[in-house]
């Protein structure tokens, strides 16, 4: 039997579709919460890209693939470029010294690690910060962009004092400096503002603002309706908290239940 490139080809999309399939079930069980928010569809353009941005680093197959998407899940889509976690960009960027199952193997123990550091056992130390996080954007901004650095750092040691002691000065410092120019891009310019993107990076990773885990950033940013970039900002620092409030109420409910 003749097996024609246009049949190889139609197996393969196959193969991929069933990997798929197989990955909305798992990370719908691996983050409830954020599959509650994003939605089969959405997850489904995060699938796709983790898939191809896997590839780039060699990661083909399905065991470290199945990892390298768990991460996005935790960390944001672009956690590989990350200045918040440099032990994944050295790691995926070291093919010359570690075959793919290798280096799966290496990110899989050091995500532990920070997990346990940084997470806390179930997540407490995630959920506290998620809380922090909403008081801390209803109260008055105690951030000024005259000095955003140690000001900002200071924030976030209140915020998320296990992240901020793990990641240590000089990668938030950096964060902080790729917030502020995508701040510009954006148009914004004051004061509260700025610290938002800050908080969002921080929060969700620095490629938050082009993130498909979390569409309703770019989708604020892309809005023509919103009439200035301080209307702008104010409707997503809302929508930021709306989406806290959702995160934690599942948290709250699932406690409860």
């Amino acid at each position: 039997m003749i097996i024609r490139r246009e049949q190889m080809q139609a197996l393969g999309q196959a193969a991929l579709r069933a990997f798929e399939d197989e990955m909305v079930v798992h990370l719908a069980d691996f983050s409830p919460p954020l599959f509650r928010a994003v939605k089969e569809d959405q997850l489904r353009i995060v699938i796709r890209l983790g898939i191809a941005r896997a590839g780039e680093y060699g990661i083909t197959f399905r065991g470290p693939i199945r990892l390298y998407l768990e991460l996005m899940l935790l960390f944001g889509s672009h956690f590989d470029t990350d200045p918040q976690y440099p032990w994944a960009t050295e790691i995926l960027k070291d093919q010359a010294h570690g075959l793919q199952m290798q280096r799966a193997e290496r990110l899989y123990e050091k995500t532990r690690e920070y997990r346990e550091a940084v997470a806390g056992p179930e997540d407490a130390y995630t959920l506290r910060a998620l809380s922090n996080i909403s008081v801390f954007a209803r109260q008055p901004l105690r951030v000024s962009l005259t000095n955003l650095v140690p000001s900002a750092l200071e924030e976030m040691a209140y915020i998320y004092p296990q992240k901020k002691a793990y990641v240590g000065a000089s990668g938030l410092e950096t964060l902080i400096r790729q917030a502020v120019a995508a701040a510009r891009i954006c148009g914004f310019s004051t004061d509260r503002a700025v610290t938002l993107v800050v908080v969002l990076m921080f929060a969700f990773g620095h490629g938050c603002l082009n993130d498909p885990l979390y569409p309703w950033i770019a989708t604020t940013l892309e809005d023509d309706a919103i009439g200035d970039s301080d209307a702008r900002a104010r409707r997503l620092e809302r929508r930021a908290l709306t989406w806290l409030d959702n995160v934690l109420g599942y948290f709250d409910e699932a406690s409860k239940g």
